[in-house]
């Protein structure tokens, strides 16, 4: 590589929960700088995911992280060209980015649904993720298939 790689800049816990994973979703969550605001729109639809999973024993931020899992993808593909053809092949995700792609595919799930606010249309996604439906799970099923569907061509692998 020409460049060093630059340095991992560390993330500060939100002030609620005091939770690093919490603040990353709130990153990617985030529009124009508007941290207040992202954390507005989490917490409230937190409390909307406790209202609408009532008799549920575990906490809100118990479900999201759950449902964070449930949408975390294990494999993706990637574009490989061996001789003049391309090959979609299948490789295992480092885990930070599984988690930086869970994140984004259930905001982006989230912003795609209707419903009133992005706080409303949040839980609605977190609840589906947690009962391993909605768009952002699908996504997560997608890529698998697509993996699977590939893995003649591991043998590829970079």
């Amino acid at each position: 590589m020409r460049k060093a790689k630059p340095k991992k800049r560390q993330i500060l816990p939100d002030p609620v929960f005091g939770d690093v994973r919490v603040a990353k979703f709130v990153n990617h969550l985030m529009y124009d700088g508007k941290k207040n605001t992202a954390f507005d729109i989490f917490y409230t639809a937190l409390d909307n995911v406790k209202s609408k999973l009532p008799n549920e024993e575990m906490t809100a931020l118990e479900i999201w992280k759950k449902a964070l899992e449930n949408v975390t993808p294990q494999v993706e593909v990637k574009s490989r060209r061996v001789g003049g053809a391309t090959f979609q092949v299948p490789t295992e995700i480092r885990s930070d980015r599984k988690e930086s792609i869970s994140m984004k595919n259930l905001i982006l799930y989230a912003r795609k649904r209707g419903g009133k606010t992005m706080a409303d249309k949040l839980a609605a996604e977190i609840v589906d993720a947690y009962n391993e439906q909605g768009g952002a799970f699908k996504r997560k099923e997608d890529m698998h298939k697509m993996a699977e569907a590939n893995r003649a061509f591991a043998h590829f692998r970079f």
